[in-house]
């Protein structure tokens, strides 16, 4: 039997450190990475071989938890962990990390309260949540500031079940935080996703989602607050793999002073997945005339009777609705404020739960007095 290192069969660890080794660490001339070049945001550092860590804020009753870095993984971690990937950071995060955490919901368990995840300092770390059939939670992720991380994170959503992701990512100007997430939902299962982005040196967020089974839904939404220097990219790529599934995307950026705001969100109809809706949806303002916005929805379509669209637009902030505050007496400052919430709320409103909702608008409001 082959050896096992993090609950990784050393064939599977030795395959994902070749495609590394052969790929390198991205940069823009690599089409996915056009807008964000890690090789030099990381400069001659590179990407080390440090295990960075993770903090579980708590446990719900119910959520059975497994620290990769512990021998013995259960059955249910070597059926659904390191699963095959053509994704170069990810690979690496298998390749160099030694520790990670595990996450369960057993089937038909309904978790009341949220599971609080923070990854922190330096380094490579891997994540495994599984979803078992009619299973539902909600997952609160933090993004603690770090010189480097590079987070890679397998999602498996049951038959039937149900996921409340929201991720915040934080303001720093020195950080480059790297995060690769691959979901896979069953038929009738249900991701819903929130990230919040408060820009670093280099932000990525990148989200890989297999709609596997008929009635498979995802549902992205996202904000991005930027200013000074700060660079935050999100990524998606939503695979139709089924038919009769639907997925939405709507992201809202606002990039100020020097920063660049990136959203590319793929959407793929393979063959025989008919009755596919798809709807994405991305705009920006830019508040400077340095401020840089890139956002690029794509489709890509095998299948007949489909129901796909996408859109996106940069500008300003409306001229006229600026105006008519300022006629009813609103300071120029706060006018602009209460536009730039309007703008945003879009994609916050969404958030299920009431408290995830609330904690996504108060890092909202301050990321916005920053650029006021």
């Amino acid at each position: 039997m082959a050896a096992i290192v993090l609950g990784v069969p050393e064939p599977r660890r030795n395959e994902a450190a070749a495609l590394f080794r052969a790929r390198g660490v991205p940069h823009r001339r690599v089409e996915a990475w056009k807008y964000s070049d890690l090789k030099s945001a990381l400069g001659e550092r590179g990407v080390g071989a440090i295990v960075a860590e993770w903090l579980v804020q708590n446990l719900p009753p119910g959520v059975e938890l497994f620290d990769l870095a512990q021998p013995n993984p259960p059955d249910w971690v070597r059926e659904h962990f390191a699963g095959a990937t053509d994704n170069t950071m990810s690979a690496a995060s298998l390749a160099l990390s030694a520790g990670g955490v595990a996450f369960r919901v057993p089937e038909g368990a309904a978790i009341e309260g949220p599971l609080k995840l923070d990854f922190a300092g330096p380094g490579h770390v891997r994540a495994l949540l599984v979803l078992e059939e009619g299973a539902s939670l909600t997952l609160v992720e933090r993004a603690a500031a770090s010189e480097f991380r590079n987070v890679g994170f397998e999602i498996l959503v049951g038959e039937g079940a149900g996921l409340d992701h929201v991720r915040l990512s934080p303001a720093d100007a020195d950080a480059v935080l790297v995060e690769e997430v691959h979901v896979r939902v069953a038929a009738r299962g249900r991701y819903r996703a929130h990230f919040a982005s408060f820009g670093s040196k280099l932000s990525r967020m990148e989200v890989e989602i297999a709609l596997a089974g008929e009635g498979a839904s995802a549902e992205l939404s996202g904000v991005t607050v930027l200013d000074a220097k700060r660079h935050s990219d999100v990524t998606t790529h939503v695979t139709h793999a089924s038919g009769n599934t639907a997925s939405t995307q709507l992201f809202r950026n606002v990039a100020a002073g020097n920063s660049r705001a990136i959203y590319q969100g793929k959407v793929t109809v393979t063959k025989g997945a008919n009755g596919s809706d798809s709807n994405q949806s991305a705009k920006a303002l830019l508040l400077g005339e340095n401020a840089e916005a890139d956002l690029k929805p794509e489709l890509e379509i095998f299948a007949d009777d489909v129901k796909c669209a996408h859109g996106a637009a940069v500008g300003d902030l409306d001229a006229e609705s600026l105006f008519y505050l300022r006629s009813r007496g609103v300071a120029e400052a706060e006018a602009r404020g209460l536009l730039l919430q309007a703008f945003l709320e879009d994609a916050v409103a969404g958030i299920s739960g009431t408290d995830q909702r609330e904690l996504v608008r108060t890092e909202l409001l301050s990321a916005l007095k920053a650029i006021a």
